[in-house]
């Protein structure tokens, strides 16, 4: 058994812990808000731009409209955006978006390369021997526009260039506090689904009248990339609310935890303290009667 000051100095280094795992507990409840708040004051642009895109799908020869909507003949390529944390402590939250990118992926006979964004998802894909042709980690929290841009850009030039034919992104869609769950969508070619499941598919009738202007391809030109740059955006947000989310429940978990064995902790150590009092009256008793029978 241990001793005593043993015993009371990890009662006191659980203690520090506990009221470590309260703060961090604390500050994922307030940035999970944050992120949550973010993602929905930018779904009214989606939904508006989604509705344009929609209305222009159901014209005459819209396979032709713009090279972000051409389906490629032949897939030769895969690149998959993959948005996991910076850090720990989130339990099994990082774990599960790769496992569930990497089970997706293994079905596909192409070769698939990765953007990585956050240092989680990075360093286990590193582990996995598997192509990271980019990386962007250390997002602000909630993440803004313009960090996404470069993102953006990078992924729409690379389709263009036809580096790759088809594009993905892996993240964790947030529901609740305690329900977040992990997602693989392809997001270019874009797909213009009329069945109302599609990318914020809020406008499902095709009875609204649209006078554009400047002219179609010009509208496309600038929508179509915005809108995939709000997708990712999107989903980042979501990934953010899902990690700290995570976290604050592994932190109120393990801050349950430090304060039940702390709990047992102290039931020990008082036993121990009351056993040690104990042996020593018993010392002292024995030795007033030792004293006593050598005076007679």
């Amino acid at each position: 058994m241990a001793s005593i000051r043993e015993m009371r100095l990890r009662i006191k280094s659980i203690k520090s812990l506990a009221q470590v795992t309260r703060a961090l507990e604390t500050v994922s409840a307030s940035k999970v808000r944050k992120a949550v708040q973010a993602n929905q004051a930018s779904r009214s642009y989606s939904e508006k731009a989604w509705k344009v895109l929609l209305h222009l799908a159901r014209q005459p020869g819209h396979n032709n409209l713009h090279p972000l909507l051409n389906e490629r003949l032949e897939v030769r390529k895969i690149l998959v955006i993959l948005i996991s944390g910076d850090r720990g402590l989130a339990g099994s939250y990082n774990v599960n978006v790769l496992r569930n990118t990497l089970m997706y992926f293994d079905q596909f006979s192409q070769p698939v390369d990765y953007i990585c964004v956050g240092k989680k998802g990075r360093d286990l894909l590193l582990r996995k021997k598997a192509n990271v042709i980019a990386e962007f980690s250390e997002l602000k929290n909630p993440a803004n526009f313009i960090e996404i841009s470069p993102i953006n850009r990078l992924v729409i030039d690379d389709f263009l260039n036809e580096g790759h034919d088809q594009l993905y992104l892996s993240y964790t869609n947030f529901h609740t506090m305690t329900k977040q769950e992990t997602m693989v969508r392809k997001i270019l070619p874009l797909e213009v689904d009329f069945s109302g499941k599609g990318f914020n598919a809020t406008h499902k009738n095709g009875s609204s009248v649209f006078t554009y202007e400047p002219d179609q391809k010009e509208l496309l030109d600038e929508i179509i990339p915005r809108f995939t740059a709000m997708q990712i955006y999107q989903s980042v947000l979501s990934s953010q609310a899902s990690e700290h989310a995570a976290r604050m429940i592994a932190m109120s978990n393990a801050t349950e935890n430090a304060n039940e064995l702390v709990g047992l902790l102290q039931l020990e150590y008082n036993k121990a303290r009351q056993q040690s009092i104990t042996n020593d009256m018993l010392d002292i008793v024995g030795g007033a009667a030792a004293q006593t029978q050598s005076g007679r």
